[in-house]
């Protein structure tokens, strides 16, 4: 395992990745553990959380833009069912985390399940973009866990000061991403990691782009810019075989990665210059409005999943009551 000389998280997003398949996803956590990550992450999801919305059935098509995107509720839910991960699975994947070593998180998508996930033995969690503005959610989860890393794409300048207000009292890491799939490098906007600071000393940058057309340009001048956690999708099947397997990195370009992280500052600048040409293009801007595909991707995720209770919807920004 290579050992890191600084203080730079890499988590290793499993996603959907494993398929369902609890095999997969233990020579997955091995993998990671080998390739040098600090975390291999899961997502706590549940098909049956997730919601049925009219206009995303067909869609709606404008003359001259899409105003919602099509995505039946149908085939999403018999798609995501066969990779839910049970209460025994979750289990079980947090002690293989501990027999191989590397560190468990999730990401978990609605009230229903929080008081299970937070019953298990770990300390900290991620929030998805889509719930960055979720202050209810936040706050019950900061109530039970040391550390949030909270990814900001999708949300609103506005929405990111309340956020961190209501955190302000509390651990946590605000991840900068940009919630297009994939992620162009000239929409990667790494400024806004600066403009992330101001709100917590822990920034990082959760990585969306095409691994076929540009490898691990983003990550690694995320790493040299300034970011202290670089979240990154994993797997070690064909990229083809996952729905999020083209934006996801294998075991080898992980260690990639992971290597990066310990070299001087001055041999990652040569590397950058040499091998990055696209590292000034990548900058971007501190602030800025979302662009079309984003918001387009925030009306949908962003009450994707919710709780169901006596015949009620409950987003995560709603108050759920005891």
């Amino acid at each position: 395992m290579i050992e890191k000389n600084n203080k730079i998280t890499v988590i290793a997003e499993a996603c959907q990745n494993h398929k369902g398949d609890l095999k997969i996803l233990k020579d997955m956590i091995y993998a990671a553990k080998e390739a040098g990550a600090d975390y291999i992450k899961i997502q706590s999801i549940s098909a049956d959380d997730l919601t049925q919305r009219p206009q995303f059935e067909e869609g709606i098509f404008g003359e001259s833009q899409v105003k919602a995107i099509k995505r039946p509720y149908k085939p999403e839910y018999e798609r995501l069912k066969p990779m839910d991960l049970d209460d025994e699975a979750h289990l079980w994947f947090i002690e293989e985390c501990k027999r191989a070593g590397i560190k468990p998180l999730t990401t978990l998508f609605s009230f229903s399940r929080l008081k299970f996930i937070s019953s298990l033995d770990w300390e900290e969690i991620k929030v998805a973009s889509y719930d960055c503005a979720s202050i209810p959610f936040l706050k019950r989860l900061k109530n039970r866990f040391r550390h949030l890393y909270i990814s900001t794409g999708s949300t609103y300048d506005a929405e990111i000061k309340q956020t961190a207000e209501a955190m302000n009292d509390h651990s946590f890491s605000f991840l900068h991403c940009v919630t297009i799939y994939s992620t162009p490098l000239d929409q990667i906007h790494l400024r806004r990691i600066d403009w992330l600071r101001q709100f917590t000393p822990s920034v990082g940058f959760s990585d969306h782009t095409l691994v076929a057309r540009d490898g691990l340009k983003a990550s690694l001048a995320a790493i040299f810019y300034g970011a202290d956690v670089v979240e990154r999708h994993f797997t070690i099947l064909k990229p083809e075989e996952t729905k999020d397997g083209p934006v996801s990195i294998n075991p080898k370009q992980l260690k990639e990665l992971v290597e990066f992280i310990t070299l001087s500052k001055d041999d990652q600048k040569k590397y950058i210059e040499k091998e990055i040409p696209e590292y000034t293009m990548m900058l971007g801007s501190a602030t800025r409005e979302l662009s079309p595909m984003e918001q387009l991707n925030r009306d949908y995720y962003r009450g994707r999943f919710a709780m169901k209770r006596d015949n009620r919807v409950i987003y995560n920004w709603e108050e759920v009551g005891k």
